[in-house]
């Protein structure tokens, strides 16, 4: 089924959300025809970005609101997490040093990079109220 639909959720920023911020996602690109694995992926890379605003944009602060969009189109879904927090800037962003994490068992700091290996493309946009991520992934 590859047609033009847009879905929004709103939630409160706080990991309690996890699973109703990932049902969301496959349940709607599981209606637009993407395959499971795709559909992991997704979940995968909407989890880590969902998670940085949390964390980083909004210090853990559960009373903070994430607005997630999805918008498919025939070619591709896109996925928008808006938030209002402290805006991440990806040129102070740094490739970990993957080898390095897995030999010293160091958790986090993967999240940026695994986004943009599960995505198509990845962008970033911030404004004075708000910021915005955007992940794209094609249909096969």
């Amino acid at each position: 089924m590859k047609k033009s639909a847009t879905y929004r959720i709103t939630v409160n920023a706080s990991t309690e959300n996890l699973a109703e911020v990932r049902n969301f996602v496959a349940q709607h690109a599981s209606e637009q025809g993407f395959t499971k694995e795709q559909i992991s992926d997704l979940q995968l890379a909407v989890d880590e970005a969902y998670t940085n605003i949390i964390k980083h944009a909004y210090q853990n602060n559960p009373n903070e609101h994430v607005e997630i969009d999805l918008s498919f189109d025939p070619d591709k879904l896109c996925i928008s997490l808006f938030d209002s927090g402290t805006s991440f800037s990806p040129k102070n962003y740094n490739l970990p040093n993957i080898r390095k994490k897995i030999k010293e068992r160091k958790r986090g700091g993967m999240g940026v990079y695994l986004i943009h290996q599960l995505m198509d493309s990845v962008s970033y946009h911030a404004n004075s109220d708000k910021n915005e991520i955007r992940l794209c992934k094609k249909r096969n």
